[in-house]
């Protein structure tokens, strides 16, 4: 099962933590820790290593804190994972050694190598300006009376 390790998750929230409260200014490690629920010295790591790469910038001081250094439609999901977990690799055949026992036998490489290209795209176009909950959507038919004409008879409820 492919599965994000926790400090991606960490440092996927924050960074949409940070992006939300853009016009708020700097956010601190402990604020952005309480909000979601997140170990803080923990959250502190993953916002040192993206500092480390530019995605964010630390400021000192009363106000200090962390602010995204990019636009959030330009910040990608896979560049956040990186910064934090380095490259990603589904198994080790795809790495850039590309060393296995199985090499010399192996019929799947290839797809494997594919399957990694695929996720690896789809994480880049996934923007952290994106990532957000999406509200259930519930359609509800309207009582229609049969003389009136009404173009739509459905209501959405969010």
């Amino acid at each position: 099962m492919l599965k994000l390790t926790k400090k991606a998750d960490y440092g996927l929230m924050a960074m949409k933590h940070l992006a939300e409260h853009l016009d708020r200014g700097a956010c601190s490690a402990k604020d952005v820790a309480e909000a979601y629920g997140i170990p803080q010295e923990a959250l502190a790591k993953i916002l040192q290593r993206l500092a480390k790469v530019g995605l964010v910038r630390s400021q000192h001081g009363i106000n200090g804190g962390y602010t995204l250094t990019r636009d959030p439609r330009t910040i990608s999901a896979f560049e956040v994972i990186k910064a934090i977990d380095g490259p990603l690799f589904i198994t080790s055949c795809v790495t850039v050694r590309g060393e296995c026992d199985q090499s010399d036998r192996c019929t799947i490489r290839e797809p494997l190598r594919k399957v990694n290209e695929s996720i690896e795209q789809v994480l880049k176009n996934i923007k952290i300006s994106q990532m957000r909950e999406e509200p259930e959507t519930i359609r509800v038919e309207k009582e229609v009376k049969k003389d009136v004409k009404t173009p739509d008879n459905l209501v959405v409820l969010t």
